[in-house]
């Protein structure tokens, strides 16, 4: 028998304030028409002030944990994937922890910027299969809204805040790839292009800073870069594309996400696509669209799903799993 880490369940949550394209109008050069022709972008939300991107992570796993029928007192650990922690240290998925009522297990953060939630998927599956864990809450969490420099158009109308959640288990299976649960990962990075995406803070500079892009350079990468991860882990399931029922890919752009479903030769009916009212929401973008996606009934048990990814470092990777 094999072991497979499978969802057991999924929940997103996002800040009530909700901002449309026209309220950013006011604030910088732009108008909605430009913003929804280049991202596909209608509104995002924004976290109220005081609210951390701990508090939104809590929501989130809370939502998971009642879809999967257990409590915080069934999960062995907590893994956070976030770029915008409450502080420094101590880590996001340990302020969870506490807020759940945890009282055993361990929590760490992964930080992968937009690609951190797959990172810490297979993370998470990892530690299942290596037999350290059997429950894990994997939690994408961002404050993006704080990072951004309000005179930049090009960056600051793209990102909102939110989080989504999912409960992984262990379960015995047949070895198959008809198996539920995580069938192939695949993850890359490579630090010489660090500048086409980075945040201009730090210890280096005593400040939190602002996110810098170079856009059409991580649209050319992201493009690629995505299919060839995807096309990776499918091989490696023994799948191809065509056996997909879902892409749920990370939301950062209606272009990106429309060439990636080209490449691979998905059509776009067989996308989850949430990001014209969440806008980048970096890590927590495909848990959210996750949880969105079954909510809306697209995402069925036994459905063949790829989530795919690229954030700054550059680090890029997915995850082929049987939902």
């Amino acid at each position: 028998m094999t072991i497979r880490a499978v969802v057991r369940g999924v929940g997103h949550y996002l800040p009530e304030r909700v901002v449309p394209n026209a309220e950013l109008e006011a604030l910088v050069e732009t108008t909605d028409e430009w913003i929804r022709t280049r991202s596909g972008i209608e509104r995002r939300h924004f976290a109220a002030e005081g609210q951390m991107t701990s508090d939104l992570g809590t929501r989130a796993a809370v939502a998971a944990l009642e879809d999967a029928g257990l409590t915080a007192a069934d999960i062995d650990a907590v893994i956070v994937a976030t770029s915008t922690p409450d502080l420094t240290f101590p880590s996001v998925a340990t302020m969870i922890q506490a807020n759940l009522g945890m009282r055993a297990g361990f929590a760490f953060d992964v930080q992968a910027v937009c690609a951190g939630f797959v990172f810490a998927l297979t993370n998470a599956n990892a530690l299942i299969l290596s037999g350290q864990i059997r429950r894990v809450l994997v939690i994408g969490a961002e404050t993006f809204s704080r990072l951004m420099d309000w005179k930049d158009r090009t960056t600051c109308v793209l990102f909102g805040d939110g989080a989504g959640a999912v409960v992984l288990e262990g379960v015995e299976s047949a070895g198959q790839n008809t198996d539920r649960g995580i069938l192939a990962t695949d993850l890359n990075s490579d630090g010489r292009y660090r500048d086409l995406l980075y945040v201009d803070g730090g210890t280096s500079t005593g400040t939190t800073g602002h996110l810098r892009m170079e856009g059409k350079e991580v649209f050319r990468h992201a493009v690629e870069k995505l299919a060839e991860t995807a096309h990776t882990a499918l091989g490696r399931a023994g799948l191809s594309a065509e056996d997909v029922d879902w892409i749920v890919p990370h939301q950062a752009n209606i272009r990106i996400i429309e060439g990636t479903a080209r490449k691979m030769q998905v059509p776009m009916e067989r996308v989850v696509v949430t990001v014209q009212d969440h806008g980048n929401t970096s890590a927590a973008s495909i848990p959210l669209a996750l949880s969105v996606g079954k909510a809306r009934g697209q995402i069925r048990e036994g459905d063949l799903i790829v989530t795919e990814a690229i954030g700054g470092g550059l680090a890029w990777g997915s995850v082929v799993l049987r939902w």
